[in-house]
């Protein structure tokens, strides 16, 4: 292998290296946005779905939760709201 061939395994590995890191702060500044306080209330306000809390109760009751009236109930809500037609297409 001659000096031309170093430089250039040395420059694809200095541009990944920095890919990389750019992918990473990228991410993290995504984390920080989806907790960003409210501007107004000042108070850390979550961008999640309310269904989350129910389907995480009825993920932790297990089986006992196959005869939970509300468990079905979300559970039927969530595949109609998975299973629905977009409405921009």
């Amino acid at each position: 292998m001659d000096g031309k061939m170093f430089a250039r395994l040395g420059l694809v590995i200095v541009l990944a290296v920095a890919i990389t890191a750019e992918a990473v702060h990228r991410a993290r500044e995504d984390l920080s946005a989806a907790t960003r306080p409210s501007p107004r209330t000042g108070t850390e306000m979550p961008r999640t779905d309310p269904m989350r809390g129910k389907l995480r109760r009825c993920q932790e009751m297990g089986e006992a939760a196959t005869r939970d009236s509300e468990c079905l109930a979300t559970w039927q809500e969530r595949r109609r709201r998975f299973l629905a037609p977009s409405e921009g297409r």
